[in-house]
């Protein structure tokens, strides 16, 4: 507490004390020097009856009381002590919050670091869930995000169930249980998120929000607490999915992708011209915010305008201007975007970013720009790339100015990357073959096809320090640039047009489907197919 706010609560309390008659004692006066008496009540009667002995001696003895101290526990504590003279003073909240401390000093709290081999076990739920129990609400939420940071987390899940709440971290796309809290500790958490994130925690709707604050911890230590909030009702209370943001900006760069040289070069193509539409589309979670972000880092520089329109700015960028879209402003309509990306468009910029294009005004005025001298760059829900252009087209209609808009269509998913260390090369069975085989034979001309023969696969493998086998993640993409091909089957008159259309037009164009993609990195022993299942299907 600043020592103004400390002078005003002194004052306060010695407003009260005269208004109550009773003495008052500044505690603030005390500082460093207070004297304690250990004996002569328990802290726990303390803080029942809100009065603590400040001064004592053979005869006198005289208790610090709040104003909210009942006349009962004056009277308990005069009767008790009848073989002296009883006298009460009046002190602060903080005054009484220091002496109690004095009183029963708060219990040093460890901070475990918590290990991924540990992740799921009992003993580390244990071990954290008492941890959690331990501490105040707000280093809860500090101690929660800087483990996954520690453990490159993509997100933390809070989930309620019938008569605890689970925590769970993502780590490399899979989720981990990391404690359990009792629902009266969860309320306590909910509170200090709710409060910081700026959400209600009555609402009986799902609702976003955005926490960045910096918490000093009772260890000492400051955690950058920067994530985004995502909560939905359920059955048993809400729940809550927090998505953490990295705040080194070195970390966006086109180098740090995965690009392969042939990926590469099409977006460095690209990206060189001056206008445009680029979208990157792919399920939460994939990586399009980092892959958008990377672009716009290699662009920015003193001769370009770069603004983008995001809901919430997960990062600043040194030289860009960042407009953020709160998610109260969109209870109107997400007309709210294309409103702000008119509004942008008159400030004369050379980039935009638009974090996501959700309606067809959004989707209109994004096309427009690029077709006017700006590179938009943007990110579209959608199963893969010639799906993005299907849905498009369903937005804004057949309207053969955006087939000429757009540029590059990115889809991506992220496979968790096998540890090089630790894998473990098996002879395929015939089936897996058969499906290797059978993308191999549907790849473009224009891709060199690998040699199957003697064909090695891998499987995770596992040591103490990394039980899981895999190290990071790995993106797997397909890029569709816009053709001759693709054209005219968009715009053929009176057809409504499929993806498996869209689809085949590419991959004659020479693009590398997702799956294709993939399985190029199975054969080099990047991951497993159990991944490429999982995550591609």
């Amino acid at each position: 507490m600043g020592d103004d706010l400390r002078i005003s609560e002194e004052q306060a309390s010695l407003r009260r004390a005269r208004l109550l008659g009773f003495d008052y004692i500044d505690t603030s006066q005390t500082s460093g020097h207070k004297q304690i008496y250990v004996n002569l009540i328990s802290p726990n009667e303390m803080r029942d009856l809100k009065a603590l002995p400040i001064l004592a001696d053979a005869s006198h003895i005289t208790f610090g009381i709040l104003n909210t101290t009942p006349q009962s526990a004056l009277r308990q504590l005069a009767e008790h002590f009848n073989d002296r003279r009883v006298n009460f003073a009046l002190i602060s909240e903080t005054g009484f919050k220091e002496y109690m401390n004095l009183y029963d000093p708060p219990k040093a709290v460890v901070y475990h670091d918590i290990e991924i081999k540990d992740a799921g076990s009992q003993a580390l739920i244990d071990q954290i869930s008492a941890i959690l129990n331990e501490v105040r609400a707000d280093d809860m939420l500090a101690y929660l995000v800087s483990q996954a940071h520690r453990l490159n987390a993509s997100d933390i899940h809070i989930e309620t169930q019938t008569s605890d709440v689970r925590i769970r971290f993502r780590i490399d796309g899979v989720l981990h249980i990391i404690a359990r809290l009792p629902l009266e500790k969860y309320r306590i958490l909910m509170s200090a998120i709710a409060s910081a994130g700026n959400i209600s925690t009555g609402a009986d709707e799902a609702q976003q929000g955005h926490i960045a604050q910096k918490v000093k911890m009772a260890d000492g230590s400051v955690v950058d607490v920067n994530v985004r909030l995502e909560t939905v009702p359920t059955i048993n209370g809400i729940d809550v999915v927090m998505r953490l943001f990295n705040m080194d900006q070195d970390r966006f760069k086109l180098e740090k992708l995965g690009l392969s040289d042939k990926e590469r070069g099409v977006v460095d193509a690209i990206i060189a011209k001056p206008s445009g539409l680029v979208m990157v589309v792919g399920p939460t979670g994939s990586g399009k915010t980092t892959t958008l972000y990377s672009i716009l880092n290699s662009l920015s520089n003193d001769q370009r305008k770069i603004i983008t329109i995001e809901d919430p700015v997960e990062f600043q960028f040194r030289g860009i201007t960042q407009i953020p879209v709160h998610s109260s402003d969109l209870t109107g309509g997400d007309t709210v975007f294309a409103d702000k990306l008119r509004a942008v468009l008159r400030l004369d910029p050379d980039v935009v970013m638009v974090g996501e294009i959700r309606d067809q005004d959004t989707a209109r005025t994004a096309l427009q720009a690029s077709l006017t001298g700006h590179l938009v760059l943007t990110t579209f829900h959608a199963g893969n790339a010639s799906a993005a252009l299907t849905r498009l087209a369903d937005v804004i209609g057949q309207n053969p100015l955006f087939v000429s808009a757009v540029r590059l269509i990115m889809a991506q998913r992220l496979v968790r990357r096998l540890d090089e260390s630790l894998r473990e090369a098996y002879d395929p069975s015939e089936e897996e073959k058969r499906i290797i085989q059978n993308v191999v034979d549907t790849l473009p001309a224009n891709v060199e096809r690998p040699n199957l023969d003697g064909l090695k696969l891998y499987h995770p493998g596992s040591s103490e320090s990394n039980p899981y086998g895999y190290s990071g993640l790995l993106a797997v993409r397909e890029q569709l640039l816009m053709s001759e091909e693709i054209t005219k089957v968009i715009i053929t008159p009176g057809k409504v047009v499929s993806t498996e259309e869209i689809e085949q037009a590419a991959i004659a164009s020479g693009m590398t489907t997702m799956l294709q993609d993939a399985i190029l990195k199975v054969v080099a022993g990047l991951t497993t197919i159990e991944e490429v299942f999982r995550v591609v299907g």
